[in-house]
């Protein structure tokens, strides 16, 4: 979906913050195969605004915009410090019962952009999980990352073999009907189509202080497919 304007997007504000619902497919920051991304969005609603932190391309959901550079700051010092709260949602692959599983591995990039696990060159990267719910062949899980590596919650489900549903990338496998739907009657189309195209992650909470020291937190509703994809999946449990 092409997006003109901020406001669709919006989800909560304050006299210092905008919280913004982020789409699928739309990125954060500059991307030079699209003109239009979150920043082009954030600057024409207001050149003086500023984007707190970003989230990966295929990632959907809450992100923190600064309105002025104060806000800015005291956003930049909580994320430094480790004291932003942020849960992501996940459909992975498998049956897991995940109760506080924390991985504390550290990663680095490669020059291709690709994040692996290095004990020898790689950066701390500490993340929670938690099982949300269970159906007959993938699992919701709640995770929440005490660091803000690059890939973070994608690759550390993978070392758990919970990879995330359509995260080629990390071994994530597409989520077709068929692989889990009774009595599945296949459509005219000459090849099914998976339910979700992309890597089935959400940004679903983030909590900080404001510049009162107030904690706000703001929650980001689920994007149609991975409703649909839940949908699908709880039906067919």
């Amino acid at each position: 979906m092409y997006y003109k304007s901020l406001k669709p997007l919006i989800i909560d504000e304050t006299e210092d913050y905008i919280f913004i619902n982020k789409p699928p497919f739309v990125s954060t920051l500059a991307d030079r195969n699209d003109p239009v991304t979150i920043l082009s969005l954030v600057k024409k609603h207001n050149n003086d605004y500023q984007i707190c932190h970003r989230l990966d391309k295929e990632t959907s959901g809450v992100l923190l915009v600064a309105k002025n550079a104060e806000a800015y700051r005291n956003a930049s010092m909580q994320f430094e410090h480790r004291q932003v709260e942020k849960i992501y949602n996940a459909i992975v692959d498998g049956l897991h019962q995940f109760k506080e599983e924390e991985v504390n591995l550290p990663l680095h990039t490669t020059a291709s952009g690709y994040v692996k696990i290095s004990h020898r060159q790689g950066k701390n990267a500490r993340t929670i999980f938690n099982t949300v719910e269970t159906y007959k062949k993938h699992s919701l899980i709640a995770c929440k990352p005490e660091t803000g590596r690059m890939h973070q919650i994608r690759v550390h489900l993978a070392s758990l073999n919970a990879s995330i549903t359509g995260d080629e990338t990390y071994g994530g496998e597409a989520l077709y009907l068929s692989s889990f739907k009774k009595n599945f009657v296949k459509g005219k189309e000459k090849e099914e189509q998976p339910i979700i195209k992309r890597f089935a992650l959400h940004a679903v909470t983030i909590s900080l202080a404001d510049l009162n020291g107030q904690i706000i937190s703001v929650e980001a509703p689920y994007p149609k497919d991975i409703e649909v994809a839940l949908k699908q999946l709880r039906k067919n449990r």
